[in-house]
């Protein structure tokens, strides 16, 4: 045989097995997206009820709207405590199937159907639309913020979590920035190019993130104004004299940690704020805040550029001017950015995340991470909403100031 021959055949040989070893990763990814995930059970004494609204601000505009004169929108999920499960109670879908449809076509074949987890497997613990507790008169209310254009869902272990100690949770997202948004009649409303921050750099993308850091803030002023409405007067009756609105804390992770850092700089209604690994931006960095905040950031050891050398100090810069007994900053070692989500710490595939260990991206369990993330916003709002006594650390894992 001619070394030609033996060279083609040797390459047909490569060929095929480079063709057999992609359709067996492809089938063992296939495998772990149809696998059932339950999620973390919530470890607090309350069942916990979901339910959304969709609210419309007949007023103002909304000014990252892709058509002039939008009104500004916003899809609010709502976790609280629930009454007891009954025998004809519901468990909430972890995504509804209308944007888990609008998700698989957004973010196309593989991402959807092979490196994450089939989010029709994804098992919460939420009732849907179950009554509210009568245990307590009223319940304390949070905020809660996504990071950039991910989901609210994403993040229902935390929410479920705080909801099950007794407190009413809202998260929203937004038509135009956040990811997708479909409303009740099936529309879906993408996020505008011109609103996505990966999409741009240096100047444009920092005037960029301040504006939806800015607009982020004004939803959240927005929802507690559909809050005091709903306290007043809920059609349903569910929430009508439920909420305490005296008692607001403001969470988020990424750009959604400094979207409530600024509301709280911004509204006096916020009572205590956590920033989960968001990098401060707007005018709280130069001017501060008075109300309680915890930072919860992620291991950022070993890291030295200046990018991550400005956003510490601007973290130093707000911490520093709080009393010390009205502030917090936790690093939890071995997390990562993305660990802070149900989405990065456990539905994506785990061949996908042995890789990521395996280059030392990822060190700290999704699940430990989520655990000790959701105790930490639990033991501060605690604290400041309930003035209840901060126990002691949960864990190795964290570096305090």
């Amino acid at each position: 045989m001619s070394l030609f021959r033996r060279l083609r055949k040797a390459t047909i040989i490569f060929a095929c097995s480079g063709v057999m070893i992609v359709f067996v990763l492809l089938g063992l990814l296939w495998l772990d997206h149809n696998r059932e995930t339950v999620l973390p059970t919530p470890t607090g004494s309350f069942t916990v009820g979901r339910t959304t609204y969709l609210w419309s601000d007949q007023i103002k505009t909304d000014s990252l709207a892709t058509q002039q004169g939008g009104r500004r929108r916003i899809f609010a999920w709502i976790w609280y405590p629930a009454s007891p499960r009954q025998s004809d109670s519901i468990v909430a879908e972890y995504l509804p199937s209308s944007w888990r449809t609008a998700l698989e076509r957004h973010d196309g074949l593989l991402l959807t159907q092979f490196l994450t987890r089939n989010l029709s497997r994804v098992r919460p613990h939420s009732l849907q639309d179950a009554a509210i507790s009568p245990r307590q008169r009223s319940y304390p209310v949070t905020l809660m913020r996504a990071g950039l254009a991910a989901l609210t869902t994403d993040y229902t272990s935390l929410a479920e979590d705080l909801a099950s100690h007794g407190y009413v949770v809202v998260g929203f997202d937004a038509p135009y920035r956040s990811r997708i948004v479909v409303l009740p009649d099936g529309t879906v409303l993408e996020r505008s190019p011109r609103n996505d921050a990966d999409l741009f750099s240096g100047v444009e993308q920092d005037r960029l993130v301040l504006k939806l850091v800015q607009e982020w803030s004004a939803d959240m002023d927005f929802a507690l104004h559909q809050l005091e409405r709903l306290n007043a007067s809920d059609p349903s009756g569910r929430f009508q004299g439920k909420l305490d609105l005296q008692r607001v804390g403001v969470f988020g992770h990424s750009l959604g940690g400094a979207s409530a850092l600024q509301f709280c700089h911004d509204d006096s209604r916020c009572k205590a704020g956590v920033d989960v690994d968001g990098s401060p931006v707007g005018t709280v960095v130069q001017t501060g805040i008075r109300q309680p905040f915890l930072f919860l950031l992620s291991d950022h050891s070993g890291e030295s550029d200046t990018q991550t050398r400005q956003i510490k100090e601007n973290i130093r810069a707000i911490y520093d001017r709080l009393p010390p007994d009205r502030r917090g900053e936790i690093e939890i070692q071995g997390a990562n950015h993305f660990g802070f989500s149900d989405n990065g710490a456990m539905l994506k595939s785990p061949l996908i995340m042995r890789v990521l260990r395996s280059l030392n991206i990822v060190r700290l369990d999704g699940r430990c991470q989520i655990a000790i993330t959701a105790g930490y916003i639990r033991a501060f709002f605690d604290a400041n909403l309930k003035e209840t006594p901060v126990p002691e650390k949960a864990s190795g894992n964290e570096k305090t100031r």
